[in-house]
């Protein structure tokens, strides 16, 4: 994991974690990444770091242990949209299975998060369980900013589709991030 330097904690020492996940080598499966490189370079809150989590989402669950008050996952997400269309998803409690999300027309439901092997449902139920087993309190807010992929084939470069929505979804998470932290 690349995370950026460890910022100063936010004011009440809330935490936040923007974690892009993906595989670089598969086309548009490495939206996520490429919007946290992109992310790292902005100003963000205190309290807010960004990790470039590729496909280590075992890894990913293990750092939540240190405590972190918001989750925000950037990923492909096939959800049936045009390619590009971008996702905010709230997702349930870890382990919970009940994520909620709003798609391009703001519709609210029980959704899947991603198809891809450690899929963001997938690394929030592994958490789930090592909190249980270890005392630890998971965020208490969990977001997936998506996006519907064009391709996910052995490819090093994003589609045109997908590439052009990166700047929004830079956008849109360095407004998430401010408004959970107040700012």
């Amino acid at each position: 994991m690349t995370p950026t330097a460890v910022p100063p904690t936010a004011p009440g020492g809330a935490r936040t974690l923007v974690a892009g996940v993906g595989n670089v080598f598969l086309g548009d499966d490495g939206f996520g990444v490429e919007t946290a490189r992109r992310l790292a370079r902005e100003e963000l809150p205190a309290g807010v770091e960004v990790a470039d989590v590729g496909i280590r989402g075992v890894h990913l669950a293990y750092q939540l242990l240190d405590g972190y008050d918001t989750l925000v996952l950037v990923d492909a997400t096939a959800r049936g949209g045009a390619p590009g269309t971008l996702y905010l998803i709230e997702a349930g409690t870890p382990g919970t299975g009940t994520p909620e999300g709003t798609g391009p027309a703001g519709e609210a439901g029980e959704v899947p998060l991603d198809g891809h092997r450690m899929s963001p449902d997938a690394v929030l139920a592994l958490l789930g369980t090592l909190c249980a087993t270890t005392g630890a309190t998971p965020p208490r807010h969990t977001y997936v900013v998506g996006c519907e992929p064009a391709r996910l084939d052995e490819s090093l470069e994003l589609s045109p589709q997908v590439a052009a929505a990166v700047p929004e979804a830079v956008r849109m998470v360095a407004g998430l991030v401010r408004q959970e932290a107040g700012v």
